[in-house]
């Protein structure tokens, strides 16, 4: 078996997972190809797309207009939001020291700008250091409970054990160990980001068809290529979706380490404006923890529509932050 021929029973069983051993088995001129009802085939099977073998490329117009339609439903949420936002505030519905309006907030982040982004860079650099060292472990453990029997019968009642216990309740144990230094902050956001990782890794990965892998051990295929070529494409699109909600959860767990012990970051800065009742500071902090958060969500979201732009969903156009 090639590497090719290998690379596309891949993308075609995690495309298609009900069919990619047939379409790994039947080629161009195999009896699978679809037919009409009076057993012809159709007029458009072995056909090439137009302009070659590929679909040809959006063009940059068509981009910014799938863009820009991706954006003005959102947009016009958070408008209304704020319109919302503002109206109770300068009416003064709730009182200004509960909730701030929209200005006084703004007024805030600008003339705290320096010292507000010296703490979002610190939780930053929590929260992805964090991520990425869940994602690493998560995938690690995902493969071997997935190749193994002993481990995940071994494993996976540890992992679930260790998700259930509340993050908050281990903070203060954290800080004794490891001190008030950065330690405990990534560790919390490792915990927390670790079990979606493991849990859409290990369903990725059991998710190949097994006609498709008998054929690859029939061909020849060792171990390390069929996971190369066949099981890791097809588990992605799990793999993906578990990244996007791990890479949120890490910024609460960095959060919530500050909040514990810390001179600096996010979380830090909120307990400052709870303990002062300062709300615009407040709000602040809060409107900048929710762009930490989107921001990475977004960054992997960008990173699944390059890994895996032959999912069914991503040629379908269907995704969390363009549909």
């Amino acid at each position: 078996m090639t590497e090719n021929s290998l690379d596309t029973a891949g993308r075609q069983a995690a495309a298609d997972p009900a069919g990619g051993a047939r379409a790994a088995t039947a080629g161009p001129g195999g009896t699978d190809a679809p037919q009409d009802r009076d057993g012809a085939l159709p007029s458009t099977v072995g056909k090439p797309p137009p302009g070659g073998g590929r679909p040809p490329r959006p063009t940059p117009a068509r981009r910014a207009v799938t863009f820009a339609d991706s954006l003005w439903r959102p947009a016009l949420v958070l408008a209304a939001f704020f319109a919302a936002w503002w109206f109770v505030a300068a009416r003064e519905y709730v009182p200004n020291y509960l909730v701030p309006t929209p200005g006084q907030v703004w007024e805030t982040m600008t003339s705290q700008w320096s010292e507000l982004a010296r703490h979002t860079l610190v939780t930053l650099y929590e929260t992805v250091l964090g991520f990425v060292l869940a994602a690493a472990l998560g995938l690690v453990t995902a493969v071997a409970i997935a190749y193994s029997r002993t481990l995940d019968k071994a494993l996976y009642p540890i992992v679930l054990f260790a998700q259930v216990i509340p993050k908050i309740a281990i903070a203060p144990l954290l800080v004794v160990w490891f001190g008030l230094g950065l330690t405990p902050k990534i560790i919390l956001a490792v915990l927390i980001a670790f079990f979606p990782v493991v849990i859409s890794g290990v369903a990725g990965l059991r998710s190949t068809d097994p006609e498709l892998l008998d054929l690859a051990a029939t061909m020849g295929a060792g171990p390390w290529r069929t996971f190369r070529k066949i099981r890791f494409p097809n588990a992605l699109p799990h793999l993906m979706a578990g990244l996007k909600v791990a890479v949120t959860l890490a910024v609460v767990g960095a959060v919530v380490g500050e909040f514990v012990g810390a001179s600096e970051g996010l979380g830090y800065v909120l307990l400052l404006a709870n303990g002062n009742l300062d709300a615009p500071l407040l709000f602040a902090d809060l409107i900048l923890m929710s762009a930490i958060g989107i921001v990475l969500f977004v960054l992997v979201e960008i990173a699944e529509a390059l890994l895996i732009p032959w999912h069914a969903s991503r040629r379908a156009g269907v995704s969390l932050t363009t549909s």
